[in-house]
This record gives structure tokens, sequence and C-alpha cells, in this order.
């Protein structure tokens, strides 16, 4: 268990993604660009097995913005997407209408 002010660190905003590419060093990672309001990133995820690259373009995702960025395969990533997964299925969270990339997730 965290506390609520624990979860309160998280900087959890909306974010575009504006291109999306594989992973030159990795099979089961892709390379996103986003937009997160007037903000690029580049955000490394292990989505590649459930999603091709050109089907993200232009989806909003949740990304969290305040992780130090970390080196991911020679790749630096700023930040990570949420997803939620089971047994079978990897589903990209995102808004259930359209919002401004950069919005608050709280």
């Amino acid at each position: 268990m965290i506390s609520f002010d624990d979860f309160k660190k998280l900087d959890l905003k909306i974010a575009r993604i504006k291109e999306a590419k594989e992973h030159p060093n990795a099979d089961k990672l892709l390379v996103l660009d986003l937009e997160v309001g007037d903000e690029q990133r580049q955000v490394v995820a292990g989505i590649k097995n459930f999603y091709r690259p050109e089907g993200l373009v232009d989806k909003k995702v949740v990304v969290i913005t305040n992780l130090e960025p970390a080196t991911i395969r020679g790749v630096e990533s700023q930040g990570m997407i949420l997803v939620a997964k089971d047994e079978e299925i990897l589903a990209l969270l995102s808004p259930d209408k359209d919002i401004k990339t950069g919005s608050k997730v709280f």
C-alpha cells in the first residue's frame, strides 16, 4: 500500500503518439515520439507484440512524465506509458473524450 501523498507524486498526463517505430536493438520494444502539451518526449515501450507502429500514430495515451530518464537497450526513454494487461491482452490506457495533450491525469 502507498499513501495518497505518494500517489500524488506521479505526474500523469495525456500524450499523443506522433510517431512509433521499432526499437533498433530489441524484439519486443517500440520507440514512441510523444506530444505532451508543448513538450516532445521519447518513450520506449514493451508493446511490440500487441501493436503495430503504424496503428499507434495519433492515439492518445496516459504517460508518467516525472520518471528519471532511462536508457533501454541504447535508446533514451523519458517516461512510461500506462497499459493494462491480462494473460492474453495488452491495452493502452487512453481518455474516452478528445482532451488536449498535456492535460493532467489524477
